[in-house]
Order: structure tokens, then sequence, then C-alpha cells
């Protein structure tokens, strides 16, 4: 797999090793970078593998609309290698996308077939990323997600649990809506969207729909911390690339074609707080 060595990656690979079945090969950004053409073919030479999950991209939104080009070569023309590499050895590939290929304007969850129209560098990049994976191979799986979060990386909530500690207060945008979704849920949902034989593209979320101020709110009160939060409108925040004000995924159409039902948001925030206090405990003080 690509991108072993991230927050989803990371959990994608427990999954797989869960149990002792697979033969699993990891590889993170230092033994293999997608951007690069040639290194993409030489690993899928090396290994053979009958299963690639594509985790690797370039995630940083703003770093994308400052720097478009990159964003292309990883996220769009880095797909496309490992698409073709795939198609090369007939390897089966479960490549994950994003709600930012929608402009947020909807007023319903989006399907898989709405039409993509990207606001940001980084949605247009994913965008063209899965364009390039469907003209290319077959035997694909494109998973959309959104608003991830886990215990071994950067997001929102491991962001609100350290503001919440040290300060005390915190502002947070109640404008944009979706639903947290928790990298051991995305995990397994993958693994099962894997070893399905449907191939095609697919929203999985953890259930339900809230606001980044929701999620911050349930955080404190999940965590026991007593925290001053304010919300705030997105405008205020001045950043360089546009946010989806919308970014809530339906499933009905992952659910009717049998895959499993995600947890709700606030249950797999639970159980993320849960991994995170379990971290805490065994990472030695300083």
């Amino acid at each position: 797999m690509t991108g072993a060595k991230g927050q989803l990656g990371r959990d994608v690979v427990d999954a797989y090793l869960d149990g002792g079945v697979h033969d699993v090969v990891a590889l993170g950004h230092a033994e293999l970078d997608v951007a690069v053409e040639a290194d993409v073919f030489a690993a899928v030479r090396d290994h053979e593998p009958d299963l690639v999950v594509h985790c690797a991209a370039w995630t940083n939104v703003d770093g994308c609309e400052d720097d478009p080009r990159r964003a292309h070569q990883v996220n769009a023309l880095g797909s496309w290698w490992v698409a073709r590499a795939c198609d090369l050895v007939d390897a089966e590939l479960v490549a994950i996308s994003t709600d930012y290929v929608f402009d947020g304007r909807a007023t319903r969850p989006y399907t898989e077939f709405d039409t993509v129209a990207p606001i940001s560098a980084y949605g247009r990049s994913k965008a063209a990323g899965e364009a390039l994976i469907r003209q290319t191979l077959p035997r694909h799986h494109i998973v959309r997600t959104a608003w991830v979060v886990g215990a071994r990386g950067n997001n929102f909530v491991r962001t609100m649990l350290r503001v919440g500690r040290e300060q005390g207060a915190a502002r947070v945008v109640d404008d944009q809506f979706g639903a947290p979704t928790y990298t051991r849920d995305l995990a397994d949902a993958i693994r099962q969207v894997a070893s399905s034989g449907r191939y095609g593209t697919w929203h999985r979320t953890n259930r339900g729909q809230c606001s980044w101020f929701d999620v911050a709110a349930a955080t404190f009160e999940l965590a026991g911390i007593e925290v001053d939060l304010a919300p705030m409108a997105s405008r205020e925040l001045d950043r360089p690339a546009p946010r989806p004000a919308w970014s809530v995924l339906d499933h009905t159409h992952a659910e009717a074609a049998g895959l499993t039902p995600m947890p709700e948001w606030r249950d797999a925030l639970a159980r993320l707080l849960a991994e995170l206090g379990d971290l805490a405990v065994a990472e030695p003080s300083t």
C-alpha cells in the first residue's frame, strides 16, 4: 500500500495485519514517492501485489492552493501512475478520495453520482486523480471520505484537545457541515470494499451530520474538559483555499449494495478519544 505511514495508512495496515492472513507491503513516502512515475512502476514490479490500497496524497489544502502544480503531480498524476502500474500486474486498486471534489453548495447529502465541481486546487487534483483511475483501470474502487480523524496524525480533534487544555477557550466554525470519520472505522470499511468485488465509487464516512462546532463541543464534553467555546464564521479564518460548506456524503448506494453501515460519528469520536487516552498512558513522559 502507499501512504502507509499516514494517519489513515497506519490503521489500514493494522486492519490488514489483523488475523495474520495477509502479506502486507507498507510503503510510506520515504519508501515510495508516488509523484515519481518510475518509482511507482518499480515498486509494483518488485512486489507484484494482488491489491494496492492507495492512501498517499498531499492533503495540505492550503499548501495545494499555493502550489497547484505539485498538487496535480501528487494527487492526480500519482494516482494515474499507481493505476497504470496496477494494470501492468493485473492488481486491483482501492484509491482514497475526498468530499472536496464537490463544491459544498448542496442541500442534501452528496451521492456517488452527483457531478463533481471542486472549488480548490486540492479538490481539482483529487477529482482529476479519480478521472484518471477510471479511464485506466477497470478493477478499481474509489472510496470518498471526509473529515478524517485518527489517533496517529494531526487532525481537528487532536487540535481541539490541545487548544482546550492549553488555552481553555476556542472559537470554531459553525457553518461547515459533514461528519468526522474515524480512521479505524474507515480502515475496516476500506477492507470490506476491497474484498467486495464491487468496483466503482463509494462514499464511506461515519454516519450522521454536524458542524465543526458540534464536533468541538462533543470532543470537550466526552473528554471532560471545560472550555469557553464560541462559534465563528468560516470567512473569519481568511484561508488561502476555500472549503466546501456542505460535506455530508450519502451512504444509500453503498448500503443498498451490501456494504456495512459505518458507526455514528459520536460513537466513533468516543472510541477515538479512548484510543488517544490509551496512547497517552503508553507513551513515556519526557
